[in-house]
């Protein structure tokens, strides 16, 4: 008998049980999983452990992948930086698990064209930007100091050849399967990372992926160009906080950040799915929240960590099907619930 896969089940906070809720329907409509679910986050304070319990992260270890809500919010804000559910969950929860590459697709739907704040000339280029953003390095995880008095604060960015080529490589085999363009987005006329970073991807892109059209492009323009001809973009290739901001924006491109999924992966395939949203604590608990960039994260599981392609397909088809059939929930201009969203999507992906 085949072993079922496991997969660890980290709602959070805010909308995050409602949307992986959701999420967890539809995997289920298309294969045979065994599901855990642990507490993360300001769920796992208010229930008087760390926002990254022991547990839960041995549990996720122990998993063939994991699924995360949201964490975080204001709710928690008092707490000491490091204790908060953002830097005691997510980042540790991030180089725990050694997830270093971090995949954003964003493309405007069919059904959604008219949710892009971009004119209609604009979206009907054609709109399928996929962002693979570096995760485990860069300021998120440099050093930080704060003076005592709090006049004066540091945070450090490193990062090191390999961190850049592992991801890297990530990103030019992804062209390859697309319509082969990398653009490696950097700041090289001012850091120092960022040289490194330009020079590295220009040695992994002219040593095994010269195939591939590379062009450079300092973030600044980068942000610009997204939202004034976003079909110049194939791939796009940056460092972590770069990546954070660039794939928000694409996100609002897409017409909702409730849209996106995302995939973090490690070079063994294993990965932590997660909507790249946060928590909205101010539709929590209204059932209004839009699970479909969740229900979406399921499907790249499928195909990242678990290998089914047909599966992930027959979901992202799902998805494109309830769209197109009017179940648009409040974000996108609609009044579905998020119960009914997930319920239009397991249905149409049941096999």
């Amino acid at each position: 008998m085949e072993t079922k896969r496991k997969i660890a089940v980290l709602p959070g906070d805010g909308i995050g049980p409602e949307v992986t809720r959701e999420a967890v329907k539809v995997l289920a409509a298309v294969g045979d999983f065994e599901f855990e679910e642990h507490l993360v986050g300001g769920a796992a304070i208010d229930a008087g452990l760390r926002a990254l319990p022991p547990e839960t992260l041995a549990a996720a270890k122990a998993a063939d992948a994991v699924l995360l809500g949201a964490v975080g919010g204001p709710k928690w804000d008092a707490l000491p930086t490091k204790e908060r559910p953002e830097r005691g969950a997510l980042l540790p929860l991030r180089a725990e698990l050694s997830v270093f590459c971090n995949l954003r697709p964003a493309l405007v739907r069919a059904a959604l064209a008219a949710a892009s704040p971009l004119k209609s000339e604009i979206v009907s280029r054609g709109v399928d930007v996929l962002v693979v953003r570096e995760l485990t390095g860069g300021l998120y995880f440099g050093g930080h100091a704060v003076a005592d008095d709090w006049t004066r604060a540091t945070d450090t960015m490193a990062y090191s050849a390999r961190e850049v080529e592992r991801v890297a490589r990530i990103a030019f085999t992804a062209a390859r399967s697309r319509r082969g363009k990398v653009t490696s987005v950097d700041k090289a006329n001012v850091l120092a990372t960022s040289q490194l970073w330009r020079k590295t991807v220009e040695r992994v892109r002219n040593e095994c992926f010269a195939d591939v059209e590379l062009e450079h492009m300092y973030v600044d323009n980068a942000a610009m160009q997204l939202v004034r001809d976003p079909s110049r973009f194939d791939v796009i290739l940056t460092e972590n906080m770069f990546g954070d901001i660039l794939s928000d924006e694409a996100s609002q491109i897409a017409g909702s950040i409730g849209m996106l999924p995302s995939a973090s992966l490690r070079e063994d395939g294993f990965g932590l799915y997660e909507p790249i949203h946060g928590s909205a604590p101010d539709i929590a608990g209204l059932g209004v929240a839009n699970p479909y960039a969740a229900i979406l994260s399921g499907a790249m599981m499928l195909r990242h960590s678990f290998g089914m392609e047909a599966g992930a397909q027959a979901i992202e088809r799902a998805v494109e099907e309830a769209l197109a059939t009017g179940f648009l929930t409040r974000d996108l201009g609609g009044n579905c619930s998020t119960q009914t969203a997930g319920d239009a999507v397991a249905l149409r992906a049941r096999p």
